[in-house]
């Protein structure tokens, strides 16, 4: 709260407290866009999902890593140059404004609301183990005090302050998961393979472990891998909170150094966050994270816990919850910057709104947002986290991706493939959850008192993602009413160029 009091935006514009007026520099936000990255998810559910199930968790590792290189070679450049804050500003550049901002908001609101129940629900997990007190109101208080807090530092500090915490948390994160790494291979001679053979040996499964079949198992368990690994490289290209980001520096090439940073700095969480995963199993166990938390979100905690005692679970559990705000902020402002800029101001006061009104409005938004988020993530507490990050990817993957990279590289796209796009790949990932197992029909699923799931897949992105690809080509060639033209050679030069978006 300090830093968001001290980082108050200078100028009450949308420029600056949307982007801070393009003026970080490439490490700077390289830095924040890793702490805006890397969730909960990969500090909390990834290695719970190791410990638990073994070979498969490590799924959840690789995607990201990809995610980011796709991100760089295909996304960050062109974004830069042809939007200015929200990805409806980058479809509008040729195609028709109204109908594509619309699309992209409710895109945006959807997956950032998902993606905040991810934070909300590792928050929830993080409370139960460290306060030790029976029953859900110490986990409700906490998710609760979490979501006000994150209204009011997003609601003061805006794009400046996000970043501020970002950073703090990525030195603290990275600080924090290297020291844990080397405490952990220290107990094996920091030798790999005794670590790896110590954790098969303490699972049900023995030496089968170490091989695929523990998480994505069965006759599909090849297309849930794949249908993951899809979501999660596609998906981190489409993330609203990492797409406004790039924004947030003056060039296109510094854009792509911020991403290029980000992803060494992935990469490296990552590989520790899957040492972590099998130093669990091997010196906690999976039988006893199970039985503190069954969706395995607490097994980081419960190793620091054999480490170093109730200090070092202090220290990580601190470090969480900075994960955690830090994440939480950035997706907050990304969700509101879509509903003040693209619909407030661009659909329904059609371009006229001051900019102290859209500014108040995106505020508004905050409040809005954060509660919505916070009262939902109560709902999800005994859900691994590591799950509902994977749909938030294909969501992302299959409503934003298609239409933004047609948009930037297809002449032909209309507005008309945009809004199929968006929404009928929207509209195929939330069908497709609803009929899968994690939703129903079995004891671990959301709603396990009933049976609808008759999409057999976890994961939606394998099917979604083509149905969203096609649906943009067959709604661009049947609209012969609109075409590429100038609007897209402009938008190509921005491209070539580098030169900035609309301001």
């Amino acid at each position: 709260m300090f830093l968001a009091l001290w980082l108050t935006p200078d100028r009450d514009t949308p420029s600056d407290y949307f982007v801070s007026e393009r003026r970080l520099s490439a490490v700077r936000n390289g830095f924040a866009m890793f702490g805006d990255y890397v969730s909960a998810a990969t500090l909390l559910g990834t290695p719970g999902l190791i410990a638990l199930t073994g070979y498969d968790g490590i799924a959840y590792l690789t995607g990201p890593v990809v995610g980011c290189v796709i991100l760089l070679f295909l996304v960050a450049g062109p974004v830069h140059s042809t939007g200015r804050f929200t990805l409806g500003d980058c479809l509008a550049q040729r195609l028709r404004p109204r109908p594509v901002y619309t699309a992209a908001s409710v895109s945006t609101l959807v997956i950032c609301l998902l993606y905040l129940i991810v934070q909300m629900v590792g928050a929830g997990s993080i409370a139960a183990s460290i306060l030790g007190i029976p029953g859900e109101l110490p986990r409700t208080a906490v998710v609760c005090a979490l979501g006000f807090l994150m209204i009011m530092y997003v609601l003061i500090g805006g794009m400046r302050a996000t970043t501020a915490m970002q950073m703090i948390k990525a030195v603290l994160l990275l600080g924090t998961l290297g020291a844990l790494v080397v405490w952990v291979l220290g107990r094996f001679g920091f030798d790999p393979s005794a670590l790896l053979t110590a954790a098969a040996g303490t699972s049900d499964r023995g030496a089968d472990f170490l091989r695929p079949g523990g998480y994505f198992a069965g006759d599909t368990g090849g297309l849930d891998l794949l249908s993951l690994e899809l979501a999660m490289a596609l998906g981190t290209a489409g993330l609203p909170h990492l797409l406004m980001r790039l924004g947030a520096v003056p060039t296109a090439a510094k854009a792509r150094k911020s991403v290029r940073l980000m992803t060494w700095l992935t990469g490296g969480a990552c590989l520790m966050a899957g040492v972590l995963g099998f130093g669990a199993a091997a010196l906690v166990g999976g039988q006893s994270i199970a039985a503190d938390s069954p969706a395995g979100n607490t097994a980081v905690p419960l190793l620091a816990e054999v480490l170093g005692g109730p200090p070092l679970v202090s220290i990580v559990s601190c470090v969480a919850f900075a994960t955690i705000l830090a994440v939480v902020a950035g997706v907050t402002l990304a969700a509101a910057t879509s509903l003040s800029h693209d619909l407030y101001v661009t659909v329904l006061k059609r371009g006229v709104a001051s900019e102290k009104r859209e500014v108040l409005v995106a505020r508004l938004a905050v409040v809005v947002i954060g509660v919505t988020a916070t009262a939902l993530s109560l709902y999800a507490q005994n859900v691994n986290i590591s799950f509902l990050a994977g749909l938030a990817f294909a969501l992302a993957a299959s409503a934003n991706l298609p239409a933004l990279v047609y948009s930037i590289y297809w002449p032909r796209f209309t507005t008309r493939g945009a809004t199929w796009s968006i929404y009928g790949g929207l509209a195929s990932s939330v069908l497709l959850v609803v009929l899968s197992p994690d939703l129903t029909g079995s004891p671990t699923a959301l709603l396990p008192e009933l049976d609808i799931a008759v999409f057999p897949l976890h994961n939606p992105a394998l099917v979604s993602v083509p149905i969203a690809f096609l649906l943009g080509w067959l709604g661009s060639v049947r609209d012969t009413r609109e075409a590429g033209g100038a609007r897209y050679a402009e938008a190509e030069v921005r491209v070539l160029t580098g030169a900035p978006g609309r301001d």
